[in-house]
């Protein structure tokens, strides 16, 4: 190759890499993956990562290998070439090799899948939240945080009970939780299956209905999120007739702010029916006092069909 083509190409290389910051290198090195927005998402998108590159590695060296027979063995005359069949070290080679890295594969995804299944200790997470799944709807319990009987209307069996949210035709649930600390999700179903699903925590897990055996391990789950922002949540198991708008939000807020969030519920009676939106906008929440993800199901059907198709 001419000296001037080699200079150029050089040149072309340099231009293409300084081209790549860190953060496109991290963006590719991810192969599809959204980044995740939970210590357990970082986890398995870690091991989505490494899985990944050591496939390339094992591509790369499948297909130098393929080349180089195809190079070195191509047929130049009639005569025979060298047989290799019965060779043993190149036959444990094959086996060896690929056992080595099944079994590396396998153990890191046992590690991970542990690390994210992990459950504190009864009482040791910062915070716990019963999750209510329904045909169409979500609510959400914070069990570690009670109504004061002082704003409640008299005889209201919401005093002194778990503080809770429910989502409503007009008004889409929010589940706030404080960012750095262990949230411990219990779930349940009053009807049938459904499946807790936020995109970007890179993670689902089925809500088991009552009455069956799994409900003790299956349906708890925990995470920490390690990023503030609003989150658009789903249901991912075919439920019924309006499965596709049993949507709800996830807001990931600092912990001061979720304390005021708390602070603010506890302040509104639970018969007030804006009562999520009236605690939003009291406690001055990142991203305001509706959703900004997703938006709730329209129940009139003439106004459906014009703007929801159906």
């Amino acid at each position: 190759m001419p000296r001037s083509r080699v200079v150029l190409a050089l040149a072309a290389l340099a231009v293409l890499l300084s081209g790549c910051s860190a953060h496109d290198m991290e963006k590719h090195l991810r192969f599809g993956w959204p980044t995740g927005v939970t210590k357990q998402g970082t986890e398995m998108r870690v091991l989505w990562t490494w899985s990944g590159v050591a496939a390339l590695a094992l591509g790369v060296v499948v297909w130098g290998l393929i080349f180089w027979c195809c190079i070195r063995y191509r047929k130049k005359d009639d005569t025979l070439p060298r047989q290799f069949k019965y060779n043993l070290l190149i036959e444990g080679i094959c086996v060896f090799f690929p056992f080595v890295v099944i079994a590396v594969l396998f153990w890191r995804t046992v590690v991970v899948e542990d690390d994210v299944n992990k459950l504190s200790a009864p009482g040791k997470a910062d915070v716990y939240v019963q999750v209510d799944a329904f045909k169409w709807n979500w609510q959400f319990e914070y069990h570690d945080f009670h109504g004061s009987p002082t704003v409640y209307p008299a005889g209201d069996p919401q005093a002194n009970q778990p503080l809770s949210t429910v989502g409503s035709d007009t008004e889409i649930p929010v589940l706030v939780l404080p960012v750095n600390q262990s949230v411990q999700i219990d779930e349940h179903s009053y009807d049938v299956i459904h499946a807790f699903w936020v995109p970007e925590f890179l993670f689902k897990r089925d809500v088991i209905p009552y009455g069956t055996t799994s409900t003790t391990r299956d349906n708890k789950f925990e995470i920490t999120a390690t990023s503030t922002g609003a989150f658009v949540g789903r249901c991912a198991e075919l439920c019924g007739t309006y499965h596709s708008q049993m949507n709800f939000e996830v807001r990931v807020v600092s912990e001061a702010d979720f304390q005021a969030y708390i602070d603010a519920l506890k302040s509104i009676p639970s018969n007030n029916p804006n009562r999520q939106a009236l605690a939003l906008e009291k406690a001055a929440t990142p991203g305001g006092s509706v959703a900004t993800t997703t938006i709730p199901f329209i129940t009139d059907r003439t106004v459906r069909s014009a703007t929801q198709g159906g």
